[in-house]
């Protein structure tokens, strides 16, 4: 049977952090955008410093996901300022669910939208919202399937190339 384990990462883990940011980010979007979108959008978005702002930031919090004690992705969730959209004091921000690719479909992704409920639910949060590419159908239609519904939109930035992120939002 299948051990899963999840922990909070703190500052000591930034450089693995940033290993499985770009390793997935990369596997997930690498084979619709241009090599030169990609490398300068993982130049700004997984830089050592940014990812340690990101850590030290008391309004967010990192997960790592373990299966059978391997290192299978990880989740970010914002609060108040962090969170990437101007949104009310009684939501809370998935930013990031990423899964390594040998470890998706597994359920693992479930495991980790359930934590930030979970987190969300101890804060007293009316909501849990995030933000995803508009092409990304699976991560739409996993999103759809545990409850979130479209509610905006926002640009996101590939490199010099505007994308559409759909809002979604879901109830608690």
């Amino acid at each position: 049977m299948a051990s899963i384990n999840i922990r909070k990462c703190s500052i000591e883990d930034l450089q693995i952090l940033q290993e499985v940011s770009i390793e997935t980010f990369s596997d997930t979007f690498k084979d619709q955008n241009s090599p030169e979108n990609m490398a300068a959008y993982l130049e700004k978005a997984y830089t050592s410093k940014k990812l340690e702002n990101e850590l030290s930031n008391a309004s967010s919090q990192f997960f790592f996901i373990y299966l059978n004690e391997e290192l299978a992705g990880y989740l970010k969730v914002n609060t108040g300022d962090a969170q990437s959209e101007e949104m009310d004091d009684d939501t809370l921000e998935i930013e990031r669910i990423y899964v390594r690719s040998k470890y998706q479909k597994q359920g693992l992704g479930k495991y980790l939208m359930n934590k930030a409920i979970e987190i969300a639910t101890e804060l007293n949060k009316k909501a849990i919202w995030l933000g995803v590419w508009e092409k990304n159908q699976n991560a739409i239609a996993f999103y759809n399937k545990n409850g979130f519904v479209k509610t905006g939109a926002h640009s996101f930035y590939m490199g010099d190339e505007e994308q559409i992120d759909f809002i979604l939002t879901k109830t608690l």
